[in-house]
C-alpha cells in the first residue's frame, strides 16, 4: 500500500504544479480584463497589433487553461460540488467505499472518453486552420480546443490519485492527516 500512496502523492504533485500554473492564468486574466477596460475607456492604446476583440478572445483563452489546469487540483482537495444527502450519515469505512466507486465507474471513464473524444475536435480545428467568427479575433482555435487534455487527463489523475487513497483509507491504512483530503472533512 506504501507504493501505491507514493504513487499518489506523485500525481498529487504534478497536479498541484500544474493547479499553481493555472491559478497564475486567473493573475494574468485579472491584468489583461483591467487593461480592457482601461483601453477601452479611456482611450489607451493597444501595443502589438491587438484590437479590442483578441483581448476579449484572450480573457476567455486564459479563462479557459485556468479551468483545465487547476480541476484536478480542486478534486483532489475537495473544492468539487458533493451531495452528501446519505454519504454523511455513513461510517468512514463507506464514505471511502462511494468514493472509490464514483472514481472507478464515472470519473476515470468520463476522463478517458473525453480525452478520447477530444482528439478527434482538436485535430479537426487543427486541421481546418479554425480562426475566430469574428474577422479581426485570434487566429489557431485548435490551441484553445486543446485545453481539453489537460483538463481530462488532470481529471483522470486525480480520480486515480484519489481511488489509491480511498482504497488505502478503506483498508485502514491512510494517514490521518489525509483523511480531509479524500472524503472531505
Amino acid at each position: 500500500m506504501g507504493a501505491l500512496l507514493s504513487v499518489s502523492r506523485a500525481i498529487d504533485g504534478v497536479i498541484g504544479v500544474l493547479g499553481k500554473i493555472g491559478a497564475w492564468a486567473s493573475l494574468l486574466l485579472v491584468l489583461l480584463v483591467c487593461y480592457d477596460v482601461v483601453s477601452r475607456y479611456f482611450g489607451v492604446p493597444k501595443p502589438f497589433g491587438l484590437n479590442s476583440t483578441m483581448i476579449q478572445e484572450g480573457e476567455y483563452w486564459l479563462h479557459t487553461y485556468l479551468f483545465a489546469l487547476f480541476i484536478g487540483y480542486g478534486y483532489t482537495r475537495q473544492a468539487h460540488v458533493r451531495i452528501d444527502l446519505f454519504r454523511e450519515r455513513m461510517p468512514r469505512r463507506g464514505k471511502y467505499a462511494i468514493e472509490m466507486i464514483g472514481c472507478l465507474l464515472f470519473l476515470i471513464p468520463y476522463a478517458a472518453i473525453g480525452t478520447y473524444l477530444a482528439t478527434g475536435y482538436v485535430a479537426t480545428s487543427f486541421a481546418q486552420g479554425e480562426v475566430s467568427k469574428s474577422v479581426v479575433g485570434l487566429s489557431n482555435i485548435w490551441l484553445l480546443k486543446a485545453a481539453l487534455y489537460p483538463l481530462y487527463v488532470l481529471m483522470g489523475l486525480a480520480g486515480v490519485s484519489q481511488f489509491i487513497k480511498s482504497l488505502a483509507g478503506f483498508f485502514g491504512h491512510l494517514p490521518e492527516e489525509q483523511v480531509g483530503a479524500v472524503i472531505g472533512g
